[in-house]
């Protein structure tokens, strides 16, 4: 009988550490694309912003960027402030436009032009976090611990290697769990 309950409570551990709606690998290492992101967490929407590979700088042109994380890590963010193992966010980049319909005025999203993604893995990758660029497939490899997604995430993020400081309702959750990055209050 104790040793089925030792048993028990050691799968239920690893369910616990193993979310279901964390990221996916091929057995060579790619990510997968979840197919139900957009169903995820929204945290919020830029437009024209100009921080990632597949962003544009022209003003005249620019992208939305709409960024959603899986619902178990937000939970998890929302009471530690810290994003824990196996969290993923996506990043999906679409066009803006200000013709169509009845629109006289403003941008609303159209074509998807890019997804990209952040996993946070600690025993898969050494630097904890990686980041992978889907260019039109559902599986994407790891850009390499010196790329310039991790250096500027390294640098720039307000909480571990992630840009809470674009995520208003998170700010103020790190801001009251006191987890916001050194470096990024120091820069303010």
């Amino acid at each position: 009988m104790k040793q089925s309950l030792l048993i028990a409570l050691a799968a239920l551990a690893l369910t616990a550490q193993t979310p279901g709606d964390g990221p996916r690998f091929t057995a060579d290492g790619q990510l997968m694309l979840p197919q139900d992101y957009r169903q995820w967490v929204f945290l919020s929407s830029g437009l024209g912003m100009t921080y990632g590979p597949a962003a544009s700088a022209d003003p005249a042109h620019p992208l939305f960027d709409n960024v959603f994380v899986n619902p178990s890590s937000y939970r998890a963010f929302l009471e530690t402030g810290h994003w824990p193992d196996k969290t993923m966010f996506v990043l999906e980049i679409r066009s803006a436009t200000g013709q169509g319909s009845i629109n006289n005025a403003g941008h609303y999203q159209s074509e998807l032009r890019a997804i990209e993604a952040e996993v946070k893995d600690e025993q898969r990758f050494p630097q904890k976090w990686s980041y992978f660029g889907f260019d039109g497939k559902d599986r994407a490899t790891a850009l390499g611990a010196n790329s310039s997604c991790n250096t500027c995430h390294g640098a720039n993020a307000a909480v571990e290697n992630t840009f809470v400081q674009f995520y208003p309702t998170l700010l103020e959750a790190a801001k009251s769990k006191g987890t916001l990055n050194a470096a990024f209050l120091k820069a303010k």
